[in-house]
């Protein structure tokens, strides 16, 4: 059907769930009557790619030439009907389609296999007993991995299931070299998308095909489509945005980029793509555009005189998933590590809590640009109705919010907002581990479907955490990794290495922290990555602070972001990274936690200075809770029963209450005064009654003194309340 503007995510990103920028700027058009399609290419180019047909067809081609091939490659031509026979109902199966696949899967004697399953004799090692449906997904996963070793050695050398030609975007700052590429001959994986690309646009018709470019990897092919539809649809104008122009072409000049791509936006896309539609159909200026990049008299100009302002985050509508096929999606196993699970199995809606962050400081962030800067939190209500509305479309009820750090009084408000609609869901997203995460509030975050967090620990070192203005401490991040586990939510870290100045010594000890929290049952996943220095973050643009020295000060003409530094007072860091990774992925197995960490490295590292104990005294301290009056009361139990009996002692007698709650898991019993009993009783009901978390600590308090009872801290903080937040009763 036609429609104005045409939506590209082009190759690839993700296999078992859609990149949401399309999703989010069709909701956008949909509250301006803009009429737009939207199509996920890399998933489209999958599908067709990995079939029994076309697999003939790539087997064909390789048969040309198999003298050049290696014993791998010579391995798996040999088994082509093998793979041609079997690929159509292993994507079934990857899509949920064909369950009872997975016992065949996993008897072993179905699915071809190559380089990719060397190891498979490791999985119980890897997975532990795991269920005969995730194996089997984890062998079709190294399956799939096989073919495209395939296609990257004998058919395309760029290719990659969430990533092609992804080199060409990486620090690219001269246009060259992709330039020469998109002169030579289409490749194979290029005839796939541009038939497939030819085929939309037949049945769109589009006046603007806008292609969302959130990565590196998909870089390469929003050129090669954008030149496709320059040659054969001159009239289409096209537009490119997303996370790779945000942050990788703000200096852009090179004038050949716009051979191909009429406009390029920056930041938000609402307002930007509204003027582009606008200057389309002749109602705008070309010189009131906004955030755009274009070409005039052949010298790129950077247009930004728009009046028309940003809209509200309010204002930008419900992320619209219409068009794209949600049930084809592959989900995949690829490698043991719990959060790499959550991004790559399922299929998940994707929402964001608040525009920007509102931390803002971390030094090795680009906390200059719009992205992160402009923090906007959207309301609790407009969230859930968001997320009704995109379950009753998609028919999931999972959600990520891709946040840059989630706000915890708007995660608490979320929480409260979803308990109080009954509403079932399944959520994660990422975090600060600040000290808002106390105990009751993790437990408020399970009870709503929060499965599980990731977060920076950074370089898990208090001098380095001060130094890139983290805003905590490790002691501090342990004592929340606690709350959460203990609650039952997933905790991931980020983990950092070679941030400037950082020692040998302290890398070391960063590890021992990892080591420990990994031992303390804390944590549960992480994944160590090295510090690079870009142009936006606050170590890219004042080094010197950080003493570190820019290699070259060379501004290119195409992508500048990345940036080559020395850093004379650090180590070398490169002599970490495989120690780092090879101890982070048996830890995740609790593997090795009390070997030294010397075990992982090939080379002379030091001793750790830190205490092997440190993060266990951490976490043994006793807590101290001091409730704000504001903090807001939760109840998410059960209506207790009360028996009232006298108890006696030394002549004395008095009356008491035992109250019993029902758990889901287990029964709890709460003895107190008959007078606390019956106001219990009482303020439970209230609670229930009205909204979840309606009422603040103060007013409790307040509510127990105009019972006629007397010293409410003596009661709250007895040793029988303490354990009412099992039952259900929460301070958040």
């Amino acid at each position: 059907m036609p429609a104005t503007v045409l939506l590209i995510t082009p190759p690839f990103t993700q296999l078992n769930t859609p990149y949401p920028a399309t999703a989010y700027l069709k909701g956008f058009l949909n509250t301006k009557a803009i009429s737009s399609f939207q199509c996920d290419l890399g998933i489209e180019v999958i599908l067709k790619m990995l079939s029994s047909e076309n697999l003939t067809h790539l087997f064909d081609l390789i048969e040309s030439n198999t003298e050049a091939l290696s014993a791998n490659a010579k391995r798996m031509q040999a088994l082509k009907s093998s793979y041609i026979h079997s690929i159509d109902a292993v994507l079934l199966f990857l899509q949920g389609k064909n369950p009872t696949l997975a016992h065949r899967i996993c008897l072993g004697d179905f699915l071809p296999r190559a380089s990719r399953f060397e190891q498979v004799d490791d999985l119980v090692w890897a997975f532990g007993n795991m269920g005969v449906h995730d194996q089997a997904k984890h062998l079709a996963t190294l399956y799939l991995e096989d073919l495209a070793d395939l296609i990257k050695e004998c058919i395309d050398e760029h290719f990659g299931f969430s990533r092609y030609a992804e080199r060409l975007g990486r620090s690219a700052n001269s246009f060259d070299e992709l330039h020469s590429l998109l002169q030579q001959e289409t490749t194979y994986i290029d005839t796939i998308t541009l038939e497939l690309l030819d085929e939309k646009i037949k049945q769109v018709q589009p006046k603007l095909v806008a292609f969302s470019v959130p990565f590196p990897g998909n870089l390469y092919s929003a050129f090669r489509c954008a030149q496709y539809i320059k040659q054969h649809y001159p009239t289409v104008k096209t537009a490119m945005g997303g996370g790779f122009p945000n942050t990788e072409l703000r200096s852009l000049s090179d004038a050949r980029v716009f051979e191909c791509i009429d406009f390029i936006t920056l930041d938000d896309g609402e307002t930007p793509i509204e003027n582009l539609i606008e200057y389309i159909e002749g109602t705008r200026d070309s010189s009131m555009l906004k955030r755009c990049f274009m070409l005039q008299q052949n010298e790129v100009v950077y247009v930004n005189n728009s009046l028309q302002r940003d809209y509200k985050q309010s204002e930008t509508g419900t992320p619209d998933y219409t068009d794209l096929l949600l049930d084809q999606y592959i989900s995949v196993i690829e490698i043991v590590n719990p959060m790499h699970r959550l991004w790559n199995d399922g299929r998940w809606n994707k929402l964001t809590m608040a525009h920007g962050c509102y931390w803002g400081k971390c030094t090795f962030c680009d906390i200059s640009l719009d992205y992160i800067k402009s923090y906007e939190p959207l309301t609790a209500s407009l969230l859930c109705d968001r997320m009704e509305e995109m379950i009753n479309k998609t028919g999931e009820n999972g959600f990520h919010f891709v946040d840059e750090a989630a706000p915890p009084a708007l995660m608490r408000a979320l929480a409260i907002e979803i308990i109080r609609r009954k509403m079932v869901v399944s959520w994660w997203t990422n975090i600060r581990f600040e000290k808002s995460f106390s105990r009751d509030l993790c437990i408020l975050l399970k009870a709503s479907g929060c499965i599980g967090v990731s977060g920076g620990l950074e370089v898990a070192s208090d001098r380095l955490l001060e130094l890139i203005q983290k805003g905590v401490s490790v002691s501090q991040v342990a004592k929340v990794m606690k709350n959460l586990s203990l609650s039952g939510i997933m905790v991931h870290a980020y983990l950092m290495y070679g941030f400037p100045t950082q020692t040998a010594q302290e890398t070391v000890d960063s590890l021992e922290m990892v080591r420990q929290l990994f031992q303390c049952g804390v944590l549960k996943s992480g994944f160590w990555h090295q510090f690079a220095m870009t142009a936006h973050s606050p170590v890219g643009m004042n080094p010197a602070s950080y003493f570190v020295k820019k290699e070259h000060e060379n501004i290119g003409t195409f992508a500048n972001n990345d940036i080559v530094f020395s850093d004379p007072k650090g180590t070398d860091h490169e002599a970490f990274s495989f120690g780092l990774k090879k101890s982070l992925f048996n830890y995740m197995h609790t593997i090795g936690l009390d070997e030294p960490l010397q075990k992982w490295f090939e080379h002379k590292i030091p001793k750790p200075s830190v205490a092997s104990d440190y993060i266990l005294k951490v976490l043994q301290e006793e807590r101290i809770i001091n409730h704000k009056p504001t903090a807001k009361v939760v109840w998410l139990g059960t209506t207790p029963s009360i028996e009232f009996y006298t108890k006696s002692k030394k002549g004395n007698q008095w009356e008491m209450a035992t109250l019993s709650f029902e758990a889901k898991n287990e029964t709890i019993t709460l003895q107190v005064s008959k007078q606390e009993g019956e106001w219990l009783m009482q303020f439970l009901d209230t609670c229930r009654k009205d909204h979840q978390g309606m009422v603040t600590f103060q007013e409790m308090q307040t509510d127990y003194e105009k019972a006629g009872l007397e010293d409410f801290d003596l009661c709250w903080y007895n040793k029988p309340m303490n354990t009412i937040y099992k039952a259900g009763l929460l301070i958040v």
